[in-house]
């Protein structure tokens, strides 16, 4: 490997070249408005509060608020929606929306769990700090919620994903999974077949070769791998044999080596120019240029809204993302948004009632109508999406799966694990140093961080 200083040297490259945005996010003015119920002492550990207590105190016309932080409510319209219906069904419980700037929001849910009970509801962003929170105690152990109510959990994509040390911890609210976007148009002018929804990445850098054409400003470039290194990373551990923990990355080499191949065949853009140029994967796409485009779910109403502004004429499609050799169609890699209780909350069952109502098929039916993938998925809800005004065709089969691999796994080392993979990553995709160097790197630094040596 090189020497230190070289490596600190191209690190620095890497961050001149602009970082890439992240999401993070969640806070609360300390200010936020609150109103408790003056019978606050009914509200009891799960099991306690019988029926015909909750009648009666539903009878009673007192109130109770809880407080639920969320981030960027104004990007997310069905969230007001959802609690405007929940507050319909259930007057005795006010819910307060703490809104909160999606870059602030991790730490602010953070400083109010520290808090003690400046919220209730507890909605987490970034997946993989939900282990460190829940070991800090802070989240309620839902399981005797759920056996009370007999809540069904069959219809939860990734529920068992927030059992931890045999304790339910939060529940699936929405999810979120990698397909491939296309433009029709180029497929349809290189006269290339539309991506099936059974495809390899061996077929799939084929088929940008295909779709690769022109010079300069006008060059048509068959794929495109946005700068995260989940868009490298995610498809080795798609098979859901290894995780990002590592701490051997050599099952990641081949991933690599496409991604490299691809930037030197010009079939992609290259690394340093997206970073040098600070492009994102939207613009590229909805200008035309791209033919495809691996990407999120959330990317599909972004689509739709640019359409109905007249911001893009692109005549899209989506596919299922490739896979590995060997592995199952419909094997994807994506990431779950849950939501808890705060432990110390003083409305327990006020709050499980919200979490209950927002995760189950009544919030589904908000998040589906809008274009969002529920957790919670019946046999209508991928129609329901499909049917949206906008969406292409093909897009409720194109959105199957048969497995969804967390992208980072629900462990206290994800978070600063995932951090220094980004900065490795960068070193491969500008070539500073060999795959196997890095990927040696990779694990020794792994190792340190999980004190695994």
């Amino acid at each position: 490997m090189k020497k230190k200083f070289a490596k600190a040297a191209a690190l620095g490259l890497v961050a001149a070249m602009t970082a890439t945005t992240l999401l993070a996010g969640c806070s609360s003015s300390s200010s936020s408005e609150s109103t408790t119920a003056a019978s606050g002492d009914t509200t009891t550990a799960a099991g306690d509060t019988t029926e015909a207590e909750k009648e009666e105190t539903e009878a009673s016309g007192e109130q109770v608020t809880i407080n639920f932080p969320v981030w960027d409510l104004a990007t997310t319209p069905y969230t007001s929606e959802m609690v405007a219906a929940f507050e319909e069904a259930n007057p005795n419980i006010k819910v307060n929306i703490i809104d909160v700037a999606a870059s602030e929001y991790t730490n602010k849910l953070s400083i109010m769990l520290n808090g003690g009970a400046d919220c209730d509801v507890v909605f987490i962003k970034d997946g993989d700090t939900i282990a460190s929170i829940a070991e800090k105690g802070q989240l309620e152990d839902l399981t005797p919620y759920i056996e009370r109510d007999g809540f069904d959990t069959s219809k939860y994509k990734s529920f068992n994903d927030y059992n931890l040390d045999g304790k339910q911890v939060a529940i699936p609210f929405k999810t979120s999974h990698y397909v491939l976007y296309y433009n029709k148009d180029i497929f349809d002018a290189a006269g290339v077949e539309y991506p099936s929804n059974d495809m390899t990445w061996t077929e799939w850098e084929e088929m940008c070769t295909k779709l690769t054409s022109g010079e300069g400003s006008s060059k048509i470039y068959g794929g495109f791998l946005h700068t995260w290194q989940a868009c490298v990373q995610n498809w080795a551990v798609q098979d859901g044999e290894n995780t990002i923990l590592g701490p051997d990355y050599t099952f990641m080499k081949p991933y690599y080596e496409m991604a490299l191949r691809m930037q030197d065949a010009g079939t992609i853009m290259d690394y340093a120019t997206l970073k040098t140029g600070n492009i994102a994967y939207a613009s590229p796409f909805q200008q035309g240029t791209v033919a495809t485009l691996p990407m999120g779910t959330w990317f599909m109403s972004q689509m739709i809204a640019k359409k109905a502004a007249g911001e893009t004429d692109v005549n899209w499609g989506i596919a299922t993302i490739p896979h590995p050799e060997g592995l199952e169609a419909g094997s994807t890699v994506g990431s779950t948004t849950p939501m808890g209780i705060n432990a110390k909350s003083e409305h327990k069952d006020e709050a499980w009632e919200f979490v209950k109502f927002a995760c189950g098929p009544e919030g589904a039916k908000f998040m589906a109508e809008a274009g969002e993938i529920p957790s919670y998925q019946d046999e209508t809800t991928l129609e329901t999406i499909a049917a949206i005004e906008g969406m292409p065709e093909g897009t409720a089969e194109a959105l199957k799966t048969v497995s969804i691999v967390p992208d980072r796994p629900i462990n206290t080392y994800s978070a600063e694990v995932n951090k220094m993979l980004e900065e490795e990553h960068s070193l491969i995709m500008i070539k500073d140093s060999s795959i196997d160097d890095v990927l040696a790197e990779m694990s020794e630094r792994s190792k340190q961080i999980q004190g695994l040596e």
